[in-house]
């Protein structure tokens, strides 16, 4: 099965998430939008696995995060990767106290490391990704949006994070919580 591991969102994150495609999806901008449901801060991409290996997969994340404290995030502004001038894909930043997040998931990853899982080869950069561009169409419209639209944040806890099932549909993947790992204060 298709799994990966990620920190969830809170229910008013997805409502400004949704605020903020609600009002660029009338642009007419050739993007592939993602649900706002499915939106999550992805720490970890594990790809197909043996649905045998969950349990032992579970218990190294769960060692791996011991001593990690619940912390607060933010999100923050619009973007895109590579970058505005020519995007592949539309993001809402990630900040606040981010190096408790790149703790998280240095630690993730090695965790996954550690059971035989390639480590990701590009550096970590939080974010949450709205879109992926698909052409040129009302691009710039979008572009000239996504520059005054910027002046927002909203705060979330990260006190958790889960371990994803994702089956692809053609109308969009589903996502099964598999298991949760609490972040604690002991």
């Amino acid at each position: 099965m298709r799994t990966f591991v990620a920190v969830p969102l809170s229910q008013q994150c997805h409502e400004l998430l949704a605020d903020l495609q609600g009002k660029m999806r009338p642009l007419g901008a050739d993007v592939r939008w993602v649900a706002v449901s499915s939106i999550h801060l992805t720490l970890k991409f594990l790809g197909e696995i043996d649905p045998a290996r969950v349990p032992q997969l579970v218990e190294s994340l769960k060692n791996s995060s011991a001593g990690v404290l619940p912390f607060k995030l933010s999100l923050r502004g619009l973007g895109g990767f590579p970058n505005l001038r020519s995007p592949r894909v539309i993001w809402c930043g990630v900040e606040g106290e981010t190096d408790n997040l790149l703790l998280l998931q240095e630690r993730v990853e090695k965790a996954c490391a550690d059971l035989g899982f390639p480590p990701e080869n590009r550096p970590f950069h939080p974010h949450l990704t709205l879109g992926r561009v698909q052409g040129k169409r009302n691009l710039q419209q979008l572009l000239d949006y996504i520059k005054i639209a910027s002046a927002f944040e909203l705060g979330f806890d990260a006190d958790r994070f889960h371990l994803y099932k994702s089956v692809l549909t053609p109308r969009g993947a589903i996502y099964t919580i598999l298991d949760t790992v609490e972040l604690t204060r002991h």
